[in-house]
């Protein structure tokens, strides 16, 4: 079956793989590198034979994968970061060719080889760095933003260098290619950003009206593998043409629905591309040159670590962002493989310098995992050893802070509540360590503390002994555990309200003695439950009953005795029943002309009137003196049955109206003006 029979060995080898690392709480990349290992030429037993074909699929999961990235993202969350990434980039690679130089004249190489060896580690790993992310929970943070829009200068950053690189013995001639090379660009993304904003999302458009959700999944994959082999013909990279399709499809109104179809697809051809690159890996190669391996591993991952944390130190990026982004973006990328064929292809490097470069690239990937994940780990470290750190505080009251709320998470719920206690003269800091926030915060003129909630140097800015509350606003349980945790260690006392993204969850928060908790996706499923059974014209009494019980039977378990939030459900049922409306007075009802007081409607019908808008002006509270008119807009409350009484009072034709109300009504006086 030749390809058939190897992709289906590999996946299958790669699920029990990814199985186990599953089991071990690891990445699941690293469990396909594995299987890609097992399976390769290299170490026997079954063997997958059409080793160059899988690479070439891979490639389908490098442009899938940013395809989807580009889903995700728009060019306004690249905004925060396009100094750093436009800028900072090309200094990075820049230092990283000087490191690979200095590393090669050490090693006593060629200059040319030292070269190529500078610019083949000046890459980092788009897809290795991704699906770490991903797996990590950090994909949408500022540090995400940082190394993905540096990621993006440096996949433009390979189409140059494969031009200049070989026609290095002629750089007339590599000048003229690489001219020619940026025009096809413009040329292209202006097409893109000009034609495709309108073509594309009116295609999904068409395509959607058809109903076939077959047919839109292979619009999209179209799209996206399309474009990118369009890129490639014009001498650009094909997986930075998809990138492209997919940042011009999130503007769309089919953007969403896009990404959650491609991600199963992205997925399995992702598994191919980490599966390459495990066959890649020769294991007799890596144990016979086991020490310059890991001699070159420790100073490239070094050198490139300290360059990407300082370049986001010099560009004012601070706490966890410089360690995240070092971290983060040390290993060597996917498409130094394809710069080195070509090196290989044009006789600038040799085969045995190829295989070695392999090597240590693959180590790096695999290592990625392990290191990044030590971020939080190390920056914990930084902070209880270097606590004269400066802590960024904002806005800060000069008085000092006691008795107020603690907001940990200055998102949209975290921003909503410093809205209301803002207008409530209540107050609160608000703790974030997203730098975008922090500056949107600061706009507003929020007090907030840029840092991690769970760190005791940040509690202390935070005051946290002298709060009176805490509110977690972040949905993920790790974070939100240690914040509580370390925050009633400091004030044993403090009360807590959080979010809980998941009803598994109730335990932990149990065991914190936190039972003020809100769950924000169930809060969603009543609000729509309630639109569904008004719009079935089901009473407000009985649907208030159905979501009160369906509250209750969610959140009793976790109610603590003498809790005030079933007091809160009383409330909120009451308004419901005893819900504002407003009536239009039309012409011939029959409180025209009659007074507040003279038409008794509190005793006839149980409603008050607490507002009439007359020719644009509201009158409040109206007195009982107050004469009605035509046209008058009149808000009234009251149960559901004294409001169905009111109705029936202003016109007694209408449905559930058995008879007429007018005859409790007294007769305008002379002096009324109709």
């Amino acid at each position: 079956m030749g390809i058939a029979t190897d992709i289906i060995i590999l996946v299958l080898v790669s699920f029990v793989f990814g199985l186990l690392m599953q089991r071990l709480h690891q990445p699941l990349i690293l469990g396909y590198i594995l299987a890609g290992v097992v399976v390769g030429p290299h170490t026997g037993g079954v063997t997958i034979s059409e080793t160059h074909n899988i690479e070439l699929l891979a490639e389908i999961g490098v442009a899938l994968l940013l395809f989807a990235l580009g889903l995700e993202f728009s060019l306004k969350d690249l905004q925060p970061v396009r100094r750093i990434a436009l800028i900072g980039t090309p200094i990075q690679m820049l230092a990283c060719i000087g490191l690979g130089l200095a590393i090669g004249r050490l090693f006593g190489w060629e200059w040319l080889t030292a070269l190529w060896f500078g610019a083949l580690i000046s890459l980092s790993s788009t897809m290795v760095l991704l699906k770490t992310l991903m797996n990590q929970g950090w994909l949408g943070t500022l540090s995400s933003k940082v190394m993905i829009g540096m990621l993006i200068v440096q996949d433009l950053a390979v189409v140059p260098l494969m031009i200049i690189l070989p026609q290095l013995g002629d750089p007339a001639t590599g000048l003229g290619i690489l001219g020619l090379a940026v025009v096809k660009a413009a040329l292209f993304l202006s097409g893109m950003f000009f034609l495709g904003t309108r073509l594309l999302p009116y295609l999904l458009k068409v395509i959607a009206r058809l109903g076939s959700r077959e047919l839109f999944l292979l619009a999209i994959t179209t799209i996206g593998l399309g474009i990118g082999y369009l890129t490639y013909l014009v001498g650009l990279s094909f997986a930075f043409g998809a990138f492209i399709a997919g940042m011009v499809l999130s503007e769309s109104d089919y953007g969403h629905q896009a990404l959650s179809d491609i991600i199963p697809l992205r997925d399995l051809f992702s598994l191919l591309f980490f599966a390459s690159v495990g066959m890649m890996l020769d294991p007799a190669y890596l144990f016979n040159n086991l020490g310059l391996i890991l001699l070159l591993v420790l100073v490239v991952s070094l050198g490139k670590g300290l360059i990407f944390a300082s370049l986001s130190w010099l560009f004012n990026y601070r706490n966890v962002i410089p360690l995240a982004v070092g971290l983060g973006l040390f290993q060597i990328g996917e498409f130094s493989f394809v710069l080195a064929r070509i090196g290989v292809t044009s006789g600038s490097i040799t085969t045995d310098f190829y295989n070695m470069f392999l090597t240590t690239a693959v180590v790096t990937m695999v290592l990625t995992p392990f290191i990044s994940s030590q971020t939080a780990r190390l920056y914990s470290l930084k902070k209880r050893y270097f606590r004269h750190e400066p802590l960024e505080s904002l806005n800060f009251p000069e008085e000092e802070l006691r008795g107020h709320v603690v907001i940990a998470g200055a998102g949209r719920i975290g921003s909503q509540i410093a809205t209301v206690l803002q207008r409530l003269g209540i107050p609160f800091v608000l703790a974030e360590i997203d730098q975008q926030r922090v500056e949107r915060a600061k706009e507003i003129g929020y007090p907030v503390v840029y840092g991690d909630s769970s760190q005791e140097i940040v509690l202390e800015a935070l005051r946290i002994r002298q709060a009176g509350l805490l509110v977690v606003t972040i949905p993920g349980i790790v974070v939100a555990r240690a914040i509580i945790s370390h925050c009633r260690t400091a004030s044993p006392e403090l009360r807590v309200v959080a979010r809980i993204s998941d009803p598994e969850f109730f335990d932990v928060f149990r065991e914190l003695a936190v039972y003020d908790l809100v769950y924000p996706e169930f809060e969603a499923g009543l609000e729509m439950i309630r639109q569904v059974l008004l719009h079935l014209r089901i009473p407000v009494p009985e649907i208030q009953h159905h979501t009160e019980t369906l509250r209750q039977e969610l959140l009793d378990t976790v109610i603590a005795p003498g809790s005030r939030y079933s007091t809160l459900g009383q409330m909120r049922a009451a308004e419901q029943q005893f819900d504002l409306q407003w009536v239009q007075l039309t012409a011939g009802n029959p409180l025209a002309g009659v007074s507040i007081a003279e038409a008794g409607l509190r005793k006839t019908t149980g409603v008050s009137v607490v507002g009439i808008i007359r020719l644009g002006n509201l009158e409040t509270n109206p007195p009982a003196d107050y004469r009605f008119k035509r046209d008058d807009l009149v808000a009234i409350i009251g149960s559901a049955a004294a409001r169905q009484k009111f109705h029936c009072l202003i016109d007694p034709s209408a449905e559930n109206c058995l008879r007429p109300l007018e005859a409790a009504l007294p007769q305008p006086s002379p002096q009324t003006v109709a």
